[in-house]
């Protein structure tokens, strides 16, 4: 990937099927170019601040990330905290695309800045269908200002 090319997606997710049925649909609807899959909370602050394995790496932000709840390292929440709080990301928009449906993380989702919370339905063509949709409405219709 040319790095100096906008990243559209930041997938966060450390379950291999629900980052390959993302990906997967990502790339058939194309609505996403340069998707960037990451497995742990911590790998995600690595490559959000250029530092690490991605100290490389121009700062341009995504235009989406979708974040799982429950990750190695350094959960869901905790990385939507520090997104949140930093004057450069707490722009970017932030999907937590999760198993959870618990009414406390949904609640602290919101708290801390989330802009949509989404349980990942169980089913093959359910979870391919979300995804579609927020790829369409956050990377297409969804305006940003720019980076």
């Amino acid at each position: 990937m040319n790095e100096l090319l906008q990243l559209d997606v930041l997938l966060v997710e450390d379950n291999p099927a629900d980052a390959e049925m993302t990906l997967m649909t990502l790339r058939l609807q194309r609505l996403a170019n340069h998707i960037e899959w990451l497995k742990d909370g911590a790998a995600a602050l690595d490559y959000l601040y250029c530092r690490g394995e991605y100290a490389w790496r121009t700062p341009i932000p995504p235009r989406l990330v979708l974040l799982d709840l429950k990750l190695p390292k350094i959960d869901g929440m905790e990385v939507l905290r520090e997104m949140k709080s930093d004057q450069h990301l707490r722009q970017v928009p932030v999907v937590m695309l999760t198993s959870s449906a618990e009414e406390r993380d949904l609640v602290q989702g919101y708290d801390l800045g989330v802009n949509s919370f989404v349980t990942k339905p169980v089913d093959f063509d359910a979870f391919s269908n979300e995804v579609a949709k927020l790829g369409f409405y956050w990377l297409l219709i969804n305006r940003l200002p720019k980076p």
